[in-house]
């Protein structure tokens, strides 16, 4: 590396990882070059209360120039990545242009993945953008549409006077697979929309008459928490009017149901809407790096984060839901924490590598976990210390808004669900035409 320059440092992915990283070279005396396909960065853990209508899109992101935008040395550039070079230290775009580096971070983070079944995706959108969210929404609401113009026209049809909802529509079901946090999320907020927001909107059809069926292919819901906050968790679905289905494994998808294995046998259920929160997939960014990946596509990372198979010349480090790291002995999970204490170490070890310094291991600090299930309904492990169902949740506003990134954002969540909580309203319940 040429000593009269400062050092060139790229940043593949703005998410919690790659942001942390890049703010991390506040002061430090190098280039910093954050490269992200979306000119946005995105609190995904709030992505399911825009999927729900409870809160419009901007209110969970913040375009990332404006974030680095007084920090000098940043450069963020909107491009997609096709690959990286190791050898020849280059990041590819998606346009054939390449950009040289001479430390590279990777954090271009996770996708859904279907289980060697891609075809389910177009029938089964997960959540992980606005995107996804958006489309989610649309699909809900418009199912409730349908349905009501449906009744309607039943009823027009016979020459009588409307039916009572309740026998004039056929009871709809939203089908939520995999029972992880985003999909016990979804499950309970769907059933609160159904239930609260959208009761006495419709002349024709119940929106309360919705079954919402949460799907896991497990023993129990939320099996990264312990059995009694995963028990308690069930109950508080259950009391939310969540149907849910253990031991049941999908084998099949299509544009109207879900084809389900059970010990007692295979069975299809309709389904009016279906949400996919059963599984993740490492960027494809990680296969051009040529080295071994786990299971789940990520990338196997030594003690300081860099990529185990590449020589530490090749100064590439990886943070994240890419990265298979152990701290400590224990499996580092993928959680927006870890994300962004990752990132912070890969800055420090990647700056360090090129100024000839020590680098250090990367030590995760686990804070806890949190899941919120409804409305006043939500479980928490902090430190040992069990929370669950109103305390549980009122801590989880806490922390969700305090790491909103902008006071613009946090103000407007609040205020949003305030308004919700105390009318049971949801603001966000506009969609365009479906195409």
């Amino acid at each position: 590396m040429d000593q009269t320059k400062s050092p060139h440092i790229v940043i593949l992915g703005g998410g919690f990882g790659g942001l942390e990283a890049a703010k991390a070279l506040g002061k430090a005396r190098c280039q910093v070059t954050l490269i992200d396909k979306s000119n946005h960065h995105l609190f995904q853990p709030l992505l399911y209360q825009v999927a729900t209508a409870g809160l419009a899109g901007p209110a969970v992101a913040a375009p990332i120039r404006h974030i680095l935008r007084k920090q000098s040395n940043a450069c963020v550039l909107l491009a997609e990545v096709a690959s990286v070079d190791p050898s020849g230290k280059l990041v590819v775009l998606a346009d054939g242009s390449e950009l040289s580096y001479d430390a590279l971070i990777v954090a271009c983070g996770a996708t859904h993945s279907y289980f060697g079944n891609p075809q389910w995706a177009e029938f089964a959108p997960g959540l992980k953008t606005l995107d996804d969210a958006m489309q989610i929404r649309q699909r809900m609401l418009t199912a409730f549409e349908a349905a009501e113009l449906e009744a309607a026209i039943r009823v027009q049809t016979k020459g009588s006077a409307a039916l009572p909802p309740t026998e004039s529509s056929p009871v709809m079901r939203f089908v939520v697979i995999g029972a992880g946090p985003t999909g016990v999320e979804m499950a309970g907020t769907m059933a609160e929309v159904a239930r609260h927001t959208l009761r006495g909107e419709f002349r024709h059809i119940d929106p309360t008459r919705v079954d919402i069926l949460l799907v896991e292919g497990g023993a129990r819901v939320l099996p990264t928490f312990d059995e009694d906050l995963s028990s308690a968790a069930f109950a508080q679905l259950q009391r939310l009017g969540v149907n849910v289905m253990l031991d049941a494994r999908v084998v099949g998808i299509d544009s109207s149901s879900v084809e389900i294995q059970t010990p007692g046998g295979r069975q299809r259920l309709e389904s009016a809407c279906t949400v996919w929160g059963a599984g993740v997939q490492a960027s494809a960014i990680a296969k051009s790096l040529g080295v071994d990946l786990d299971r789940a596509g990520r990338v196997q990372v030594s003690a300081d984060l860099a990529v185990e198979g590449l020589p530490k010349e090749s100064c590439i480090f990886v943070v994240g839901d890419m990265a298979s790291a152990l701290s400590q002995g224990r499996v580092v999970p993928g959680v927006s924490p870890a994300a962004k204490q990752m990132g912070r170490c890969a800055a420090h070890n990647a700056l360090a590598l090129l100024n000839g310094g020590p680098l250090k291991a990367f030590r995760y600090r686990d804070y806890g976990a949190l899941a919120t299930i409804g409305r006043r309904s939500a479980i928490a492990d902090v430190g040992g210390v069990k929370l669950k169902g109103t305390s549980a949740w009122l801590f989880w506003l806490f922390v969700h808004i305090f790491f909103l990134i902008g006071f613009k954002n946090r103000a407007v969540v609040m205020v949003e669900w305030a308004w919700s909580y105390f009318t049971f309203s949801r603001a966000a319940r506009i969609f365009g035409r479906s195409r």
